[in-house]
């Protein structure tokens, strides 16, 4: 006795094939590389339908349809964002100030891109002056001068494969006038040169192989600002003097000792460097040798390994870098004569 499935049982069974079915395409789908710039532009898609039937006298026939041929029209899309990690720490009046960018294009053929610079853009403190564009001719991402290339519009534009990116710098001079924490931006532009314009507007023939150039999502244009923020550090320099006498006062008669204090105090943000304070031994008095402190450390007179020296007429102290919100002191002692 042969058994033969209920049309509930039949059904079930069709319904569990087809679902494995789907379940093992959505598996292949998942495992094939995404490419975000899609199908390359030019790429010939081609396919036949095909269709059979019954023959009366038993057997199967075939019929094939026509073959549609597809060209893959070319999308145009470009980005560009900011790469630095924050805001651009410069100076007040400080020239060759570096911004860092991305471009990418986001389209499916290569292409070529105008960059532009604004810098007028308001919502900050003051306009950097861009001086120019240059690109990251050793692909190493970070600004190399003498190295990395000007960039010049119309005449080393660059060009973009699929789904690449290029690093370009802009680099400025922040104005001397400028304040501590004043903050700046400038703006990168990169505008296709096969065209721009809403989403979906098309350029007939002038994509890659001939083919359809039709605009994305970005218009055709990216764009993304950079921040510079100045650093400004300024030093106060106070002296005083203190007098001892050989009575146990502080008369200046001959024979006291004058100790005085030079303390410089840096204020802003960042930091100084190479700072030196000097001091002419006045007339009327003579240096004690060996009395020279910096931070109530003793330094030799000797111009050498320390940062102070007596030259004879004169102490001088080199303080080094000095960061903001740090005071240094030097004191000297000279017997008025």
């Amino acid at each position: 006795m042969r058994y033969q499935a209920s049309g509930a049982e039949s059904s079930a069974f069709v319904k569990k094939t087809v679902l494995a079915a789907l379940g093992a395409v959505a598996s292949a789908a998942l495992a094939a590389p995404a490419f975000a710039a899609g199908t390359p532009a030019g790429t010939t898609i081609s396919n036949t339908a095909t269709a059979t039937y019954d023959l009366p006298a038993g057997g199967t026939g075939t019929v094939t349809s026509n073959t549609v041929t597809l060209k893959v029209d070319e999308l145009i899309d470009v980005t560009v964002a900011w790469k630095d990690p924050g805001d651009v720490q410069g100076t007040a009046g400080g020239i060759n100030q570096v911004l860092s960018f991305t471009v990418t294009n986001g389209g499916n053929a290569s292409e070529a891109f105008t960059l532009g610079s604004i810098a007028a853009l308001g919502g900050d403190d003051f306009d950097p002056a861009v001086t120019s564009i240059v690109l990251d001719t050793n692909g190493n991402g970070v600004y190399d001068a003498g190295v990395d290339t000007i960039y010049v519009p119309g005449s080393n534009d660059p060009t973009i494969a699929a789904d690449g990116s290029i690093t370009a710098f802009i680099l400025s001079t922040l104005p001397a006038a400028a304040n501590d924490a004043n903050r700046a931006r400038a703006e990168l532009t990169a505008t296709s040169k096969k065209g721009t314009g809403t989403p979906g507007t098309s350029f007939a023939g002038v994509g890659t192989g001939g083919v359809t150039a039709v605009v994305g999502l970005t218009g055709g244009k990216g764009l993304a600002d950079g921040w510079y923020k100045i650093q400004k550090a300024a030093v106060a320099f106070v002296k005083t003097a203190s007098v001892a006498d050989p009575f146990g006062g502080t008369t200046q008669v001959p024979g006291a000792t004058v100790t005085y204090t030079l303390a410089a105090t840096v204020s802003g943000t960042g930091s100084l460097a190479n700072l030196k304070v000097s001091d002419a031994i006045p007339a009327g008095t003579t240096y004690k040798p060996g009395t020279i402190t910096l931070d109530g450390a003793a330094l030799t007179d000797a111009a050498d390994a320390d940062a102070g020296a007596f030259t004879g007429s004169a102490i001088a102290v080199g303080l080094g870098t000095v960061a903001t919100g740090t005071t240094k002191t030097v004191t000297f002692k000279v017997k008025i004569n």
